[in-house]
């Protein structure tokens, strides 16, 4: 398990490629699955390459065999391996050969950081985790600097030749996202419902983000309900990064205080859909 100490500044840019990604200051920072092609052909090599940065800005990530987890595809016919070298980007190289839905996943191995007290108050403040600030806030411990464990859930849906009844599933990933339509389906202006699953089980309260690599600053989101859902109004084509971050309280016998857990969804709207409005 890897440990680590990062600066203040948490968007200095520490990542480049056959490095890991557990350098990474955590304010901020997302993991996401950003493919070579959203909507492919049948049978064509897609590069899964992995990303990690601030506001769809990121640096690649190497394939890393000791924090890989779980690098999988699951389609109509079932799930296979992302197999792809280790050390280059991209992580991985995946032919999607039967139609639909292919459901790209990764989960990480923890990793541990060293966070300086107003960089981690910074980043509870951005991911939505007041509970944490308040739990610090009463502990008195505001201005001391957190140790904290962390893994990554990123999840791509990639499609290829008719859509059908293709539709976003659960991996069985600590901290998942899951699409509740097919977005290749879905009409620009319209919602998309999206539910939230913490150990299998629905999330409540969790801040959910949806970014447009267009525009990453016009930011959607809202907090899921008691279902983990939320609604995600998506105004404009192209790709689209869900992402939610929940915390919790580490184990008395660890020597981290906090454990975090990091969910993202990637896809595309395809510029050509037409816009809800115009379809009523």
């Amino acid at each position: 398990m890897t440990q680590i100490s990062i600066a203040p500044r948490y968007h200095a840019a520490v990542i480049l490629a056959g490095l890991t990604f557990a350098g990474v200051g955590l304010a901020a920072h997302d993991l996401w699955i950003e493919p070579s092609a959203f909507v492919v052909p049948l049978g064509k090599p897609v590069a899964i390459r992995l990303r990690v940065g601030a506001n769809l800005l990121g640096d690649p990530v190497a394939r890393n065999p000791e924090l890989i987890d779980r690098f999988i595809s699951v389609d109509a016919s079932g799930e296979i391996p992302v197999p792809g070298p280790d050390g280059v980007d991209p992580a991985g190289i995946l032919r999607i050969t039967t139609p639909g839905l292919a459901i790209v996943g990764y989960s990480s191995k923890p990793s541990r950081v060293v966070v300086p007290a107003q960089t981690f108050n910074d980043y509870l403040e951005e991911e939505g985790l007041e509970s944490i600030s308040n739990s610090r806030a009463k502990r008195n411990e505001s201005q001391v600097e957190a140790r904290e464990e962390f893994s990554r859930c990123a999840k791509a849906l990639i499609s290829s030749g008719p859509a059908g009844k293709s539709a976003d599933r659960a991996l069985g990933f600590t901290l998942e996202l899951i699409a509740e339509r097919n977005p290749y389906a879905l009409r620009i202006g319209e919602a998309l419902a999206v539910r939230l699953l913490y150990k299998n089980e629905p999330l409540s309260g969790a801040l959910v983000v949806a970014l447009n690599k267009r525009d990453p600053s016009q930011k959607v989101s809202a907090r899921s309900g008691k279902d983990g859902r939320v609604s995600l109004v998506l105004k404009e084509p192209g790709m689209w990064l869900v992402k939610a971050v929940h915390m919790i309280p580490a184990s008395s016998s660890s020597d981290v205080q906090w454990s975090s857990f990091w969910a993202s969804l990637t896809f595309e709207l395809p510029a050509g859909a037409a816009t809800a409005s115009r379809q009523k």
